[in-house]
């Protein structure tokens, strides 16, 4: 080794502020590098952490709203300085509260300065300053956000941070608020802005019906993966009830809906999603390196998905056909009325009911739909019993006894959804 190879002498005793110099080198390359581009997708998952954090311009700049001239805690989030009261983020036993008692070690606590602030990443700087709205509103300005539907982006931030860090008071009251705006009744129906497909209707009987502010797929997709977070059952049966009935109105919606029932594990959106992008829509996987992404369509108009999805669709498909082929040979069981035994024959009504099957499974109401159309077939089939119910070879109370039959049948068809839309073992 020449001499000018050799190592500077270090001093023992400078060797820590050299580790501690190199450490604040590399967090403020870090902080100012370059944001990148990435490709927008509404169902992308965001994550929690990013390294890098993503940023909307190298410069650090201080919030126009929450930077505090008697702040106490520094706190950067993006490129964003926000400088607010510790007291304040120590209410509700949140995270907080125990990282300001956290031992710094000798070094200069976090949060003193611009230059040492607290950072927080997985957050933007838009989420943050909503969620800070939230603990410095005065009670008249908390009370607005009740009566304005536009303000459902500020609420699903708000209880998303609070989730994070443990705001739960903060937390349950914003997603009360976000039930009771996206469950009120007499607001119009959503028009799904899905390239313009979707034309929904609204019934005076649904139990949910959206705001017309809900008008976006990645709010309502937010909100799905909000109230799974949160495990909030109110919130989270508002949608999957609202994403069932509006997945009808295009192979788009119906995908989303699909999508998202398999990221989440929504057992009660899955084999209903599945089955309308099944009987809707032609799907195609998409060629490595070119064409449109999954949950687009093609030039010749069929469905983009992942071949993981073809082979679950496909999967149900196979087995639907094969459950309505059982169906059609064997009509449904059930018991005898006892006033059956008593003053007819219980053989003379089995044989009508089993001729009846036979004969209103080949009828052109049934074989009109698909072969995988079990839910379908047996609605018409129930159909046909109706106008069949006056029929003299069958006792009155096995009549409804059998009609019953049809129902669970379905009932049960509907519950075996979900599992006939998986991998096959």
């Amino acid at each position: 080794m020449t001499e000018l190879d050799t190592p500077p002498f270090i001093p023992p005793e400078d060797k820590g502020l050299l580790a501690d110099r190199e450490e604040e080198i590399a967090t403020a390359q870090l902080l100012h590098s370059p944001p990148r581009k990435r490709s927008r997708n509404f169902l992308e998952k965001p994550g929690v952490v990013r390294a890098p954090p993503r940023r909307q311009s190298s410069e650090i700049v201080r919030d126009k709203d929450y930077y505090l001239s008697d702040g106490s805690c520094i706190i950067l989030v993006e490129n964003t300085l926000f400088n607010v009261h510790r007291t304040i983020l120590s209410k509700d036993s949140s995270s907080f509260s125990s990282m300001f008692t956290l031992p710094q070690g000798g070094k200069p606590a976090e949060g003193q300065s611009d230059h040492n602030p607290v950072i927080l990443v997985g957050d933007s700087a838009s989420q943050f300053r909503n969620f800070l709205w939230a603990l410095y509103a005065l009670p008249h300005e908390l009370l607005q956000v009740h009566s304005n539907l536009a303000n459902l982006t500020r609420l699903i931030d708000i209880a998303s941070i609070a989730n994070k860090y443990s705001f739960k008071s903060l937390e349950t009251w914003a997603l009360d608020v976000i039930v009771d705006t996206v469950t009120r009744r007499g607001s119009p129906s959503p028009q799904f802005p899905l390239a313009g497909l979707c034309h929904p209707t609204s019934s005076p009987t649904q139990t949910y019906t959206l705001p017309a502010q809900l008008t976006n797929n990645e709010q309502i997709v937010a909100l799905v993966r909000l109230a799974q977070m949160c495990q909030h059952e109110r919130l989270l049966n508002a949608m999957v009830e609202s994403l069932r009935r509006h997945m009808g109105s295009s192979p788009l919606n119906a995908y989303m809906a699909m999508t998202l029932a398999d990221e989440l594990d929504l057992r009660m959106l899955r084999g209903a999603a599945y089955l309308e992008v099944m009987q809707k829509a032609v799907v195609v996987v998409r060629r490595p390196g070119s064409g449109p992404v999954e949950g687009e369509m093609d030039a010749s108009g069929r469905l983009v998905v992942t071949t993981a999805q073809q082979m679950r669709l496909l999967s149900g498909y196979y087995r639907l056909t094969m459950a309505w082929e059982q169906l059609r040979t064997a009509p449904p069981n059930f018991d005898h009325a006892s006033s059956c035994g008593v003053n007819w024959h219980q053989s003379g009504c089995m044989q009508s009911w089993q001729e009846f099957w036979r004969e209103k499974s080949k009828s052109d109401s049934v074989l009109g739909l698909g072969l995988a159309d079990v839910l379908g077939r047996l609605r018409a089939m129930l159909k046909e019993f109706d106008k069949w119910g006056s029929a003299t070879y069958m006792h009155h109370d096995c009549r409804m006894l059998a009609r019953r039959a049809i129902n669970e049948k379905l009932k049960a068809a509907q519950d075996a959804l979900p599992d006939l839309f998986s991998d096959m073992d």
